[in-house]
Order: structure tokens, then sequence, then C-alpha cells
């Protein structure tokens, strides 16, 4: 499964952005789907993680209420809302698919996309 992410980009703090994750491949949407970031310095983190169906969700601690998590599997696509977005919230953003909501689960990344909060 390729991944192909889309929506990042610069936005003053308190904004928004809409991250969008696209998978081709086999169509089997049987995987779970995860945002993952990685600042300069700094070890990749588990933002928010999706089940096959999207009726379970799973968040990082630092992003709870503030970001979320969605699916269309009709489109093989994941969507990250983020909101009240803060300077800390700067990094890549990875999608990624899995066999559960576990971080550890998430194997297989995209390319990543930059956001970049002033």
């Amino acid at each position: 499964v390729q991944l192909v992410e889309s929506g990042g980009g610069s936005v003053q703090a308190g904004g928004s952005l809409i991250l969008s994750c696209t998978a081709s491949g086999p169509a089997d949407s049987n995987y779970c789907m995860a945002w993952f970031r990685q600042a300069p310095g700094k070890e990749r983190e588990g933002v928010a993680s999706i089940y096959t169906s999207g009726g379970s969700t799973h968040y990082g601690d630092s992003v709870k209420g503030q970001f979320t998590i969605s699916r269309d599997n009709a489109k093989n696509t994941v969507h990250l809302q983020m909101n009240s977005l803060k300077t800390e919230d700067t990094a890549e953003y990875f999608c990624a698919t899995g066999t559960d909501l576990t971080w550890a689960a998430f194997g297989n990344w995209g390319q990543a996309t930059q956001v970049t909060v002033s």
C-alpha cells in the first residue's frame, strides 16, 4: 500500500489545517491508519490512529481534544483535522498503515507533509 499525504503548509498559531492521506495499491481497506509527526531533533510520535471501520480512534496525549482523525474507506483516505494549532505542532506529519491502534503496530509510512505553525 502506497500512501500520499497532502494538506500541509504554514499557518498562524490558533489556526486550523486538514491533512489528508490517500492509500493506493491492493483494494483492501482492512488496515488501521494513523498519523505520526516528527519535529526537528525529536523522535517520531504517534498523533492519532483509527480502526479499520472508523469506529474506534486513539490519540496521543498532546493532541487530545485538539485534533480529530477520520477516514473514508470508499476513497481509501484518512483525514486529520487540526485545530487551535500551536508552534509546538510544527513537524513533519506522516501517514501510516498498521494492524491495530497502538503506535507500535504501524510500519508502512508515507513521505510526510510539513506543517509549520508560527
